[in-house]
């Protein structure tokens, strides 16, 4: 075994059982509801990637020797610097379904740069047949340029080793090919390195792709699958269903899917969850270390990858995201306690999520160009950035949660004139525009096509204090403000082509709630494009009062938010004036420092890291993070937390043992 004690990780069991009848019962009806769901490709789809995949390592490896070439090679020796394609992720896993994207490692010798690759090797993909969509970015943390070749997402990484050229054989188990790496390739090659290493730390391969085919599909409608919005990405929840296959070596998918929502729901967090011991290499590279790194102090989940160098994959989790997870671990584990006692079916557990039905106020960032390729790349910015919006957000003392979605609305808008191109690019559209088709613009002046992605973000507004007369006021000018500025940091920011918007607009209830909007400056409602067909609550019907009757409605809440509107399409906006929609307050300075709305515990958690031989604590201070803390579960619907039961292993079983406890 791994560890050298008998068993994987970097703990015992908690049970070394076999999986009971009834659980082999649930796990033959989980695999009949996976399929359901349609979360396994066809035969025709797999064979499809496989000739994919086998274009695109003659691509690369023709892009190598363009750029060898370039550096003055010669044709034999530009044809031996090689080039190889690793795969990661879940097509690396095994778990992909349809319509996935293939994460793809590009593997150069060190003459090929990052520049290279982002120019020649990007150009070379738009111009290979079956590629209709090719745009990189490379800012982001793990630079990707991401492309859809005969109709296969694909996201292209790239790691550029220390050596002259790259062997058929290359395995990248070995550290040493970190040496003399920046940090960016150390990141790309981490990938690949990771997912390896996952699937050598489980004991059954095959229950630990059942069951993480079951959580993907669960996180995913549960709109908390995301790493960039700070949720977990897929390596992350990877590493989660590995643990509890660790801890249960000899259950099968039904039973790891129980114990999995349990467990997470009861980690000691901010404990680390290890597949194995950290390590700690020969190289000069940095390793997660909380005791060394304030930073790595800060992470609120801290899952921690298997491959050296040791990272933290959910360095992203806010204090807001950690919430809502929390409380969809919960969730998760009362519906598959009632699937095991048969009074609830799989598919309960695979519900839609209710984002868009929580919550009253949302904030609405609109990205938007003029062009369609420049637009992957503005809008990917945007997101990128979304969660310092979150962090700045939960410094408001009246937001009690902010609750980010985990993905934009794409909209491409046809506008016949200037007006109708400021309007679209500031959130404002309607069913005219909406319908227009590109042929109806053709060859009109002033007409325009605006690229827009929208992403969402919902908001929980403390309740009003008893006895507190007026409305209230909600300044998030601050955050909007600084979120805006941060974005158009981006060094490869134009004014004249990008545009981003920020403002809040309200989900509709009742007959006042629509009048209150008018009264409060929030003009706009949720679009019909964030619900599926016949999912949205109608609006409530107008009711004509009696003339002798007078209504006199009172906003019971006014926001303060500043709302950045930035020119594109060769200025063809902002409007002329102000420049803002009736959404807009000034840009008014803070008067204060932002507050924490949350509690911070007067004795900080505790960090035990095993090293193997010894045992490493470190302290700092943290927000709470308890699952029974009020504040973790917010009381967004009227539930509250204290009264919430936590879910319990089964008898004999104690979740202590995952994390070194007794």
């Amino acid at each position: 075994m791994e560890n050298g004690r008998g068993y994987l990780g970097v703990t015992p069991p908690i049970s070394t059982g076999e999986s009971n009848a009834r659980e082999k019962e649930v796990t033959a009806t989980l695999m009949e509801e996976l399929r359901k769901q349609n979360t396994f490709e066809s035969e025709e789809e797999a064979r499809t990637r496989e000739i994919v995949l086998g274009r695109v390592a003659a691509l690369v490896k023709s892009f190598v020797r363009e750029v060898s070439l370039s550096r003055g090679f010669s044709e034999a020796a530009a044809a031996a610097a090689g080039g190889q394609i690793f795969t990661f992720g879940s097509y690396r896993l095994g778990v992909h379904g349809p319509g996935s994207d293939i994460d793809t490692l590009c593997v150069v010798p060190k003459h090929v740069s990052r520049e290279d690759f982002f120019e020649v090797f990007e150009k070379m993909l738009r111009e290979t047949e079956g590629v209709t969509e090719a745009s990189g970015v490379p800012d982001a943390y793990v630079p990707v340029i991401k492309a859809k070749i005969s109709g296969i997402p694909i996201d292209f990484l790239m790691a550029r080793l220390a050596l002259s050229s790259i062997p058929e054989d290359l395995s990248l188990q070995d550290d040493n090919l970190l040496r003399n790496l920046d940090d960016r390739c150390i990141r790309s090659l981490g990938g690949s390195r990771v997912t390896d290493e996952i699937l050598r730390l489980v004991p059954n391969v095959n229950v630990f792709r059942d069951s993480l085919r079951c959580i993907k599909l669960w996180a995913q409608r549960r709109a908390i699958y995301s790493n960039v919005n700070g949720f977990l990405g897929g390596v992350a929840w990877a590493m989660l269903v590995a643990r509890i296959c660790q801890l249960y070596p000899n259950a099968i998918a039904g039973a790891i899917v129980s114990r999995f929502f349990i467990i997470m729901y009861q980690w000691s967090w901010p404990q680390p969850v290890l597949l194995k011991q950290i390590e700690e290499g020969p190289l000069q590279v940095r390793v997660w270390n909380p005791k060394l790194y304030p930073g790595d102090r800060s992470h609120r989940m801290p899952i921690i990858t298997p491959a050296y160098p040791a990272m933290c994959a959910t360095h992203n989790v806010t204090a807001s995201t950690q919430m809502i997870m929390t409380e969809e671990f919960k969730k998760g584990a009362d519906i598959v306690d009632k699937v095991i006692v048969g009074t609830a079916t799989w598919s309960e557990l695979f519900a839609k999520h209710d984002f868009f039905h929580k919550y009253r106020y949302y904030l609405q960032i609109i990205a938007s160009t003029g062009d369609s390729a420049l637009q992957i790349k503005w809008a990917g910015t945007v997101e990128s950035r979304l969660r310092q919006l979150v962090m700045k957000l939960e410094f408001v003392e009246s937001l009690t949660l902010i609750h980010p979605f985990t993905k934009g609305f794409e909209q491409v808008s046809y506008c016949l004139s200037e007006a109708e191109v400021r309007s679209v690019a500031q959130g404002e559209t309607n069913d005219e525009i909406q319908k227009r088709k590109k042929e109806d613009i053709e060859g009109k002046e002033g007409a325009g096509t605006v690229y827009t992605t929208t992403f969402y973000i919902g908001l929980a507004i403390e309740a009003k204090q008893p006895g507190s007369v007026g409305p209230r006021r909600l300044d998030i000018s601050w955050p909007t403000t600084e979120f805006t500025k941060m974005a158009k940091g981006w060094d490869k920011f134009d004014e004249t082509k990008m545009g981003i918007v920020v403002r809040h607009i309200k989900r509709y209830r009742t007959i006042s709630d629509q009048i209150a909007l008018i009264y409060s400056g929030i003009s706009s409602a949720l679009p019909d494009n964030v619900y599926d067909p016949g999912e949205r609550q109608p609006k409530p019907a107008q009711k004509k009062r009696p003339k002798s009757v007078k209504v006199r409605l009172r906003p019971t809440l006014q926001f303060l938010c500043m709302l950045p509107v930035s020119p594109m399409l060769t200025c063809r906006f902002p409007p002329k004036g102000t420049g803002k929609s009736n959404n807009t307050s000034p840009d008014l300075p803070a008067t204060k420092k932002p507050r924490p709305s949350y509690a911070i515990p007067e004795t900080p958690p505790t960090y035990m890291l095993n090293t193997g031989t010894t045992t490493a604590t470190a302290t700092a201070v943290q927000i709470s993070a308890s699952a029974k803390s009020p504040i973790f579960t917010p009381n967004v619907q009227g539930t509250n937390a204290v009264e919430i039961k936590s879910p319990q292993l089964p008898f004999g079983e104690n979740v202590a043992v995952a994390t070194g406890g007794r």
